[in-house]
């Protein structure tokens, strides 16, 4: 199997970032990306270090940049918010080598690293006046929807036209 070059390589994650980013901003429009209630259809593309290694600096990047654009982000936000999805991102690159019709199992380090950090940068950083186990539901709901069901599709989806 004939590697990849590195200009190859940065080019994939730099698109991946620069896609994360645009569907975040999609998001935000609907007033979706930030808050308890969170359901950004970017976080689909954490399924993509299973395809391919670069995505997952492509992710991190990619939602460090979201944040930052975000009116009102807190720091703690842009920091752990990052990191929960860099989390997913490592998570799903380890899961690679399920068989394929297990493939969606590897949308799950994203949903519960954001399920757990995020309610307590809602709770920290943001003063969100709830618990943690509302918060805990309320983002990760929208990370199954997200990142688990748009994930799933994702990846079928790229598999079904021989995506390499």
């Amino acid at each position: 199997m004939k590697r990849k070059s590195p200009a190859i390589r940065l080019s994939r994650g730099a698109l991946i970032g620069a896609l994360y980013v645009a569907l975040t901003y999609i998001s935000s429009l609907v007033g979706l990306s930030s808050g308890v209630i969170q359901f950004r259809i970017s976080e689909a593309l954490t399924i993509l270090p299973v395809l391919m290694p670069e995505a997952i600096p492509g992710l991190f990047v990619g939602c460090i940049i979201s944040n930052l654009m975000t009116p009102g982000a807190h720091p703690l936000d842009i920091v752990f918010g990052s990191v929960a999805t860099l989390i997913g991102a490592l998570g799903a690159h380890l899961l690679r080598r399920l068989p394929s019709r297990f493939k969606w199992v590897a949308t799950l380090p994203t949903i519960f690293s954001n399920a757990i950090i995020v309610p307590f940068v809602l709770m920290f950083a943001y003063g969100a006046e709830g618990s943690y186990p509302f918060f805990m539901l309320t983002v990760g709901i929208g990370e199954v929807v997200c990142a688990g069901i748009g994930g799933a599709l994702l990846y079928y989806s790229l598999r079904r036209i021989n995506f390499k």
